[in-house]
């Protein structure tokens, strides 16, 4: 993709692995870093090397909802968002704020979980209970859709199916709780899974150890592009 954008957004930047590589690739660029979760922007501030902070070529940070954007209309030549929509319960709203302070021709970029992530997670959770113990991950259709009536135009989408391994459940499960990645309307509340069932749920999971005795975990990577076409256009 070959453009010259004057401002970037990393929208959800965490603690600013993203931010800081765009403001490598785009050095000319006002780079702005924007999450729900003001821990996540002082992160970002504490890693911004002093000599960025002192000159105010550091990131301007924000701390706003994708949903309601506290920036202008047409303000943003690249927006590019790292699993952050897989928190969104409906990405429509989001999608059309991303739309609204794109610049015509403006480009968004996403990464965000399919629905076969942690599949054998769940499948180990079925032979336990009825609860949802991983939350769900919106599918390739509902985001191209939403994309579409959201405004935006030529979406590109692509999936990438990673497995990871893990040497033991117990180890599975604080990545899971670390990274936010347990249903947060699960029915049971986290860390109180009695022993009875966890034996249970290691058995399950255990039928699927691979031949060097490693739990696997399926992670659904998917990557999508999409261009802010003016009113009435054809796009980009």
């Amino acid at each position: 993709v070959k453009i010259a954008p004057r401002r970037i957004a990393d929208i959800g930047c965490a603690t600013g692995d993203g931010i800081r590589d765009l403001q490598q690739r785009y050095a000319k660029a006002l780079p702005l870093a924007l999450d729900y979760a003001l821990p996540m922007l002082h992160a970002v501030r504490s890693r911004t090397p002093r000599l960025q902070r002192l000159t105010g070529r550091g990131p301007r940070l924000l701390n706003a909802d994708v949903r309601a954007l506290p920036l202008a209309a047409n303000s943003l030549g690249l927006v590019w968002s790292n699993l952050m929509l897989h928190w969104l319960e409906d990405p429509l709203p989001a999608f059309k704020e991303l739309h609204r302070v794109l610049e015509v021709g403006g480009l968004l970029c996403f990464a965000t979980l399919g629905p076969g992530s942690f599949r054998e997670l769940r499948a180990a959770w079925q032979a336990v209970d009825d609860d949802a113990h991983v939350m769900r991950f919106p599918e390739m259709t509902a985001l191209g859709n939403g994309l579409l009536r959201a405004g935006l135009a030529e979406p590109v989408i692509d999936v990438e199916t990673l497995t990871i391994c893990y040497p033991d459940l117990r180890q599975l499960t604080t990545d899971l709780r670390s990274t936010g990645t347990t249903n947060p309307n699960s029915g049971r509340r986290q860390g109180l899974t009695g022993r009875r069932s966890w034996a249970r749920l290691e058995a399950a999971y255990g039928e699927r150890r691979d031949a060097d005795g490693a739990l696997p975990v399926t992670l659904e990577m998917v990557f999508g592009t999409v261009w802010a076409k003016p009113a009435g256009g054809n796009g980009s």
